[in-house]
């Protein structure tokens, strides 16, 4: 069984920003500039470990933290509690005992009874101005930071108090002359427990009104953000599904996912973990605090479910209209239910309402389940309710209206464009088909055409893996007894299913039989199918005659039957099995009418092949102006059509992150991975690769370890690439030549193997990024005097070198590479050349000259070797040139490494005779000098003005005239100059 660490003894996890705003705070407190900030957040969110985070950042820097806790007493509460506390800590302390001297009206707060009581008001005011004394004299003697939690508990007393503290207290500016108060104070209170009329409220109200009061909401923590959270508290690795799962149910708050982790069985790993006990408890203590007749219309909501209709619940909870109302109220006055703008009600929280509807009586679920399914059967056949209508009618064991309305829900997901939801319900269509009687099961329908319109689904919703297992399924149902044309039709359906997971033999094995199964004569629908998926499978092997055979065969029936989208498929076909092929004006011009074809016959999928061809046509040939068209018009398409996580379309999701990286523009490249991968089925991993080869190319070293995840699930022939890239160039850049032979010939077997033809294209680049360890082993060797060890390195050298060029000379579809293939081409023969004996000016001329074609990034780590070229050629003048216009590239993408390694060339080779940046570079001045600080932490404007106490607009102003004194062109190359001309210190994690 797993063990689960303590939540402080790990990584503090998604509130940088927070934190950064409260140090901040801290940081002005010591230096005489006093503020409060009041910190709001549903239980469980993170309010404590922030505050505790805040306070130890105040210890590390001097100050003295007082902490006072509200604690729930009911009506009976003790008057000052919190502050009673923060005194007794002050009373323990030599260092304030002349303080404490000094104030005496302070004393009856310290005496054993924990406080007393302040009816006459003069006392009173003695009391709160001998307190706001004492605080001002102690922070005279030590910076402070008192710290208030759980406010929402506070008494009376003790929110008076607070008041004058900060109202007229401590907090206020200090007369002209008059010492500063180095003091900043926190409090912390929960928002859900905030009801109407909380006492509270009106004092909140009051405070976020003072100049001197800052308000701090944190909200649910991102998921991602969770994620990280669960995996650093479990000591034992837990399954991508069990994650996201507790991920999806805790809703951002840190304590939920805490509880449902530690729920788990530990060994078991279940992909939905129990309710915790605990949690449910302490969940439904709200809910028990609430009328009788609100706690019934909280369990009618909770099995409507999360959100109801305010019409649906009245309805079904059958009570009085005034009643209802009242207890609505209550439940929202209460904060567990949060009214919508379309007459709706939703639960606040998820888990609220899982423990509401878990602890109902079996019996009174299924009454509910069944009053809500009849309920829905009368209000028309929308997608909704035929959803909730096949949900409820299931839980009140109605199997067969269960089965209706699951069927018609996948219909109206399909016409929505919705394959997952469409999969969700064909797949418990046919886990109740069994349990119906014959009588009650639909007419026009039979499982075997279900579990391929559920094969479909799933391929178009990005399962592939379970297109897969569907579609095996459905030959096993079919069985011997099938006909002939249902038998092809499966069979061709699982062989287009297995391509698309790489599983290429069998594919074609299955293609193979289908087209068996089915004469050419008559002329048929299903024999033109059967051959256009043999087509594509006969490709993928080699088979490439009888391929292009079977094609044109098909493509005369398609034409003949007027079968426009099997038209457009088999020309997509023939165009890869001829010379004029995707690279060429005219292969692109007939792709553009497959894609016309396939777009009046309304087959998406088709279309999405037909562009993807055209974009990678247009990739390959250098046309990337011409590519970016295509493929922002295959994504508009496939986002419009619900097939956003289709194979064709991470293809291109994958394409166009690609060509960012490529053209230089690496901070879209990341942003657009960050959001994607938040909504990508498991197996698009691949489509965020080229983000990878940015964290890399800057230096983050944990962009490997994120590359190897993508080899954890089934063998995927995009993931395989992607990651034996990173691995490749990763193992080259810590300068480990027998890890990046490793790396390149594990990828290449594995591709080899998928591919068919045994010759990927990648396999250029692969070669050209290995060899450039082995070039760097061989020269260090040569230079050591050993001349054998050096051998060695140059004999690995050519036997990549003939991959390289083998490859570029006949790829996967028999021709020779476009310019990026070339390129990487270039780059292998020089860095060959490199490792046999020594830099050749002329063949990294040739390599530099080769990608100037469009890729910044590899341009100037060719620049850099021909920098060095030039160097032991003498052409020193020539040499700074490259080394400088390498350098400017390398600060402007951030790539770390690559800017080090030219530094050291150009300090190493003399080559600094220009000016340095900094001398060009106008000084900044005190605010500026701020906010490039700021600019550095990766902070946006607001969390700049909110920081430094200016606007957003202020803040902006600010670093546009950063940029322009730096020449900078955006954000991230300023903050690569700062760093470089020293301006700002790199944090310490980082490689400066």
């Amino acid at each position: 069984m797993g063990g689960v660490a303590q939540t402080f003894g790990t990584p503090f996890i998604g509130r940088d920003g927070e934190l950064a705003r409260l140090t901040g705070v801290l940081d002005r407190a010591r230096e005489g500039t006093p503020r409060a900030v009041v910190v709001s957040g549903d239980a469980g969110v993170g309010k404590t470990r922030v505050l505790t985070e805040a306070a130890a950042h105040a210890t590390r820097t001097g100050m003295t933290v007082l902490t006072g806790h509200c604690v729930d007493l009911g009506d009976v509460g003790l008057p000052y509690l919190p502050f009673t506390e923060i005194l007794g800590v002050l009373g323990g302390d030599e260092r304030f005992a002349a303080a404490l001297a000094a104030h005496p009206a302070v004393g009856r707060l310290l005496g054993a009874g924990g406080g007393g009581t302040d009816t006459d008001t003069s006392t009173r005011l003695r009391l709160f101005e001998g307190v706001a004394g004492l605080l001002a004299d102690a922070a005279d003697i030590t910076p402070l930071l008192l710290v208030l939690e759980d406010l929402h508990w506070a008494d009376q007393s003790s929110r008076d108090l607070l008041r004058f503290l900060l109202s007229r207290g401590v907090l206020q500016s200090p007369t002209p002359g008059s010492p500063t108060h180095r003091l900043a104070l926190f409090a912390s209170y929960r928002a859900d427990d905030l009801h109407r009329r909380h006492p509270l409220r009106p004092l909140l109200a009051e405070l976020v009104r003072l100049p001197s009061v800052d308000r701090l909401e944190l909200r649910p923590m991102a998921d991602a953000e969770v994620a990280r959270l669960v995996r650093a508290l479990r000591t034992d690795t837990l399954s991508d599904t069990t994650v996201r799962r507790i991920v999806d149910r805790a809703e951002g708050n840190a304590f939920y996912a805490e509880e449902l982790l530690a729920a788990l069985p530990g060994d078991l790993d279940p992909a939905a973990p129990a309710m915790p006990s605990g949690l449910a408890d302490l969940l439904l203590i709200r809910i028990e605090q609430l009328s009788d007749t609100a706690q019934q219309v909280l369990r009618t909501a909770a099995v409507a479910g999360r959100r109801v209709e305010h019409d649906l619940l009245r309805d079904a909870v059958q009570l009085p209209e005034d009643e209802l109302e009242s207890a609505l109220r209550e439940a929202v006055g209460r904060q567990l239910l949060v009214p919508g703008e379309d007459a709706t009600y939703s639960f606040r929280h998820a888990l609220a309402r899982e423990a509401v509807y878990t602890d109902l009586l079996p019996g009174e679920r299924v009454r509910l389940h069944g009053a809500f399914a009849k309920l829905l059967a009368g209000r028309g056949r929308t997608a909704k309710s035929a959803a909730e209508r096949a949900h409820h009618s299931r839980e009140s064991h109605d199997l067969a209206d269960a089965l209706t309305a699951s069927l018609e829900a996948a219909d109206h997901a399909q016409r929505v464009g919705a394959p997952a939801e469409e999969l969700h319900h064909l797949e418990a269509a046919l886990e109740l088909w069994p349990a119906v009687d014959p009588g009650a099961r639909p007419r026009d329908g039979d499982p075997v055409t279900l579990t391929l319109r559920a094969s479909a689904a799933a391929a178009h919703a990005g399962q592939t893996h379970r297109a897969v297992s569907l579609t095996r399924a459905a030959l096993a149902r079919a069985g011997s007894d099938a006909d002939s044309e249902l038998a092809a039709r499966v069979r061709y359906t699982l062989a287009g299913n297995l391509m698309r997971v790489d599983s290429l033999k069998a594919a074609f094995t299955y293609s193979s039989e289908a087209l068996a199964m089915i004469p050419a004569e008559p002329p048929s629908y299903t024999w033109v199918w059967a051959a256009a998926t043999h087509v594509m499978a006969a490709r993928y092997m080699g088979h490439d005659e009888d391929a292009e055979r079977v094609a044109r065969q098909a493509l005369h029936t398609a034409e003949e039957l007027r079968l426009a989208d099997a038209q457009a498929d088999l020309i997509i076909s023939l165009v890869g099995l001829e010379d004029r092929n995707r690279r060429t004006a005219e292969g692109r011009e007939r792709l553009r009418r497959a894609r016309d074809l396939a777009r009046g016959a309304g087959n998406v999928s088709v279309e999405m092949r037909a562009l993807f061809n055209l974009a990678i046509g247009a990739y390959e040939s250098g046309a990337l102006d011409e590519c970016l068209t295509w493929l922002a018009e295959g994504l508009e398409r496939a986002n419009r059509s619900g097939l956003a996580s289709s194979p064709y379309a991470l293809e291109l999701r994958y394409l166009q992150s690609l060509i960012l990286y490529t053209l230089g523009r690496w901070d879209e490249c990341a942003r657009a991975a960050a959001v994607d991968a938040e909504r990508l089925p498991p197996a698009g991993g691949f489509a965020v690769g080229p983000a990878l080869y940015v964290s890399l190319a800057r230096g983050e070293e944990e962009a490997a370890e994120r590359a190897r995840a993508l080899l954890g699930g089934p063998f995927d022939w995009m993931a395989t690439l992607v990651a034996g890239i990173v691995l490749a160039d990763a193992a080259a850049l810590r300068g480990d030549p027998e890890g990046a032979v490793a790396s390149v010939r594990t990828t290449l077997a594995a591709l080899s193997e998928g591919s068919g033809s045994g010759r990927p294209d990648i396999g250029v680049r692969l070669a050209a990024l290995a060899l450039s360890a082995v070039a760097d082993a061989a020269v260090e060797l040569r230079t050591n005097g050993d001349d054998a060890g050096a051998l060695r390195w140059a004999d690995i050298a050519t036997e990549l070198v003939e991959v390289a060029r083998s490859t570029a000379a006949k790829g996967e579809d028999g021709s020779r590479q476009g310019p990026e293939g070339l390129a990487w081409l270039a780059r292998a023969e020089a860095e060959w050349l490199r490792a046999r004996s020594g830099p050749d000016v002329a063949a990294w001329e040739r390599a530099v000259a080769a990608f100037d074609y469009g890729d910044p990034y590899e341009l100037a780590r060719s620049e850099r070797r021909l920098a060095e070229a030039l160097l032991v050629a003498d052409r020193r003048e020539e040499a700074a040139e490259r080394a400088r216009a390498a350098r400017d590239t390398a600060v402007r993408l951030g790539a770390v490494p690559l800017r080090e390694e030219l530094d050291t060339l150009i300090r190493r080779g003399r080559l600094a005779d220009a000016p340095s940046a900094a001398d060009r570079v106008p000084a900044l001045t005190a605010r500026e000098s701020d906010v490039l600080r700021l600019l550095a932490r990766g902070r946006t404007n607001r969390q700049i003005g909110e920081e430094l106490f200016i606007t957003g607009k202020t803040a902006s102003v600010h670093v546009s005239n950063i940029l322009a004194k730096l020449g900078a062109a955006g954000r991230t190359e300023a903050v690569a100059i700062a760093y470089r001309e020293g301006l700002v210190e790199p944090p310490p994690n980082a490689r400066a």
